[in-house]
């Protein structure tokens, strides 16, 4: 008889006792992640306008900045009517789109020349920086629209054509 009250006083603290054992397995086995760990948001992006400076050091440092562009490329569905993706070229990455380089960069260059097929992604490279390189417009591929200056083409994209802007910086992942 003076068993019952005790069984039922410890069945009653026994799921409060196992919360708190519960809690201290998950925060011991956590203790390098004591504020938990991060959650991926779900989200459809809309499309829109969005403009690259582009001015990369080699050929990995630009395929990285390819695989950003295809990725958002993506995202946006690929929809020619409300997306507009456009680099501006004004760096050490202009000689890869000579077409006397083509040998060098053929998959390159392809891989480079797809992302414009659908409409949505358009290549502009700097005069003033493609003379720095030696080079004129006649000598750059065809898919590659010349600009007279890089910077004024930015400007104008984002304040006459309501293009956001979007750096490559540290695109090496």
């Amino acid at each position: 008889m003076h068993d019952k009250p005790v069984m039922k006083r410890l069945l009653r603290k026994l799921p409060a006792g196992m919360i708190i054992l519960v809690w201290m397995l998950c925060s011991q086995a956590d203790e390098n992640a004591p504020w938990g760990r991060a959650s991926l948001q779900t989200i459809d992006y809309a499309p829109h306008k969005v403009v690259y400076d582009v001015s990369v050091p080699d050929v990995e440092t630009f395929s990285c900045v390819l695989d950003r562009v295809s990725y958002l490329n993506n995202l946006y569905h690929a929809d020619p009517f409300n997306a507009s993706i456009v680099l501006v070229l004004h760096g050490d990455e202009i000689p890869f789109f000579a077409i006397d380089k083509y040998q060098s960069h053929r998959e390159l260059m392809r891989r480079t020349r797809s992302l414009t097929v659908a409409g949505t992604v358009e290549f502009r490279m700097c005069r003033v920086a493609a003379r720095g390189h030696g080079l004129e417009p006649e000598q750059i591929h065809g898919f590659v629209t010349v600009v007279p200056m890089a910077d004024a083409e930015i400007v104008r994209l984002q304040q006459e054509e309501g293009y956001v802007m979007s750096t490559c910086i540290n695109v090496l992942l």
